[in-house]
């Protein structure tokens, strides 16, 4: 098969690589219909993520058919279109039992594209299948349920609920690339005061607007003091980080109000400054996290009941094997206005009753 193969900072490409097969009687095989691009696999190509070997195939957000199962697989089949999620579980170990499946040390965790061979190729070994993959419900199409394998399910559980969106709230997220817009819509669910968007690309600051952001803010024009004069020199409830540099972290700890919440959501390639001695007497909240997704089958419901504007987000979409112009697409936001890149051409019919 072919797959999108890393092969040290700087360089990947399109090649030849061994068809995955069952290796542990809990894997399934997916043919991979519909993959996304993420952030993090544009951190992992500038080093960023030097864990990841060369010669990995990249990739973690794909919509698929299960074409092969384990003999322990018990809730999928061949010919089940799935959403494979961008974190495996054991489900047996101490994290995966209390639901924090990204942090798993039975073998799971975030592997696809990171440990083992991702879902960018033609065909993905996805391990502890009965916990990993997603069936999809007909109503949802596969573009859309891309969108849940991981921007999603980072927006809602490491930005909004990690920081404590609350109805009434001034929320700031700073950085309107997928997980920020993705930020917006998962923050509008709690019916917030106000939602502040901040970015140095004009265009992604106009699709927050189309998203729901009540004001948005040119990154280069001093948001906190847009952020004061709307909140009568308050501060926000909760700033939420989506960008992952040092400038948008402290960023949203000058923008957060006391006792308010800072939920780093951004992967961090270099340090960034932490001021506790301005932080420390205002009580703030700063968390970070590793996505883990126990959300998903809520956001599946969700997305079918029409409650989740995902179409704003995809800007291009690509042929399977058209890997390198998409990563080019996605790596030049800034001048081709790419918000979230998909490649494939998965066929998928919603069946409409008879009368």
């Amino acid at each position: 098969m072919k797959g999108f193969v890393f092969h040290g900072p700087g360089q990947a490409s399109w090649e030849d690589v061994p068809d995955p097969g069952v290796k542990e009687p809990t894997d399934a095989i997916v043919k991979v219909g519909m993959v996304s691009i993420c952030g993090t696999d544009l951190h992992i190509l500038k080093g960023d993520v030097p864990e990841v070997p060369p010669g990995t195939v990249l990739g973690h957000e794909a919509v698929g058919e299960i074409v092969d199962v384990g003999s322990d697989v018990r809730t999928v089949r061949p010919g089940d279109r799935v959403l494979v999620s961008c974190i495996t579980s054991c489900g047996r170990c101490r994290f995966c039992r209390e639901g924090r499946y990204g942090q798993c040390l039975g073998g799971g965790g975030w592997i696809l594209g990171h440990q083992v061979d991702g879902a960018q190729a033609e065909y993905v070994r996805v391990p502890f299948a009965d916990l990993s993959v997603h069936p999809l419900p007909a109503a949802v199409p596969s573009e859309v349920a891309v969108l849940l394998a991981d921007i999603f399910p980072t927006a809602y559980e490491v930005g909004v609920l990690n920081g404590q969106v609350r109805a009434g709230d001034t929320v700031v997220i700073v950085g309107a690339g997928p997980i920020g817009l993705a930020a917006v819509v998962a923050t509008r669910l709690y019916a917030p005061e106000r939602i502040i968007v901040v970015d140095l690309a004009r265009a992604r600051l106009q699709a927050a607007r189309r998203l729901g952001a009540d004001v948005v803010a040119f990154a280069g024009e001093d948001p906190r003091m847009l952020v004061d004069d709307l909140t009568g020199g308050l501060g926000a409830d909760v700033a939420v980080e989506a960008v992952g540099v040092p400038e948008s972290f402290e960023l949203c700890t000058r923008v957060v109000r006391p006792c308010g919440h800072v939920a780093n959501v951004g992967v961090h390639g270099s340090p960034a400054m932490l001021h506790l001695e301005n932080l420390w007497i205002r009580d703030v909240t700063i968390t970070t996290g590793l996505v883990d997704t126990y959300s998903t089958p809520t956001l599946l419901r969700m997305a079918a009941a029409g409650r989740l504007p995902t179409a704003e987000l995809v800007t291009h979409t690509f042929p399977l094997n058209h890997m390198a112009e998409a990563y080019e697409v996605f790596a030049h936001a800034a001048e081709t206005g790419a918000l979230k890149v998909v490649l494939g051409a998965d066929r998928h019919e919603v069946a409409i009753p008879m009368s």
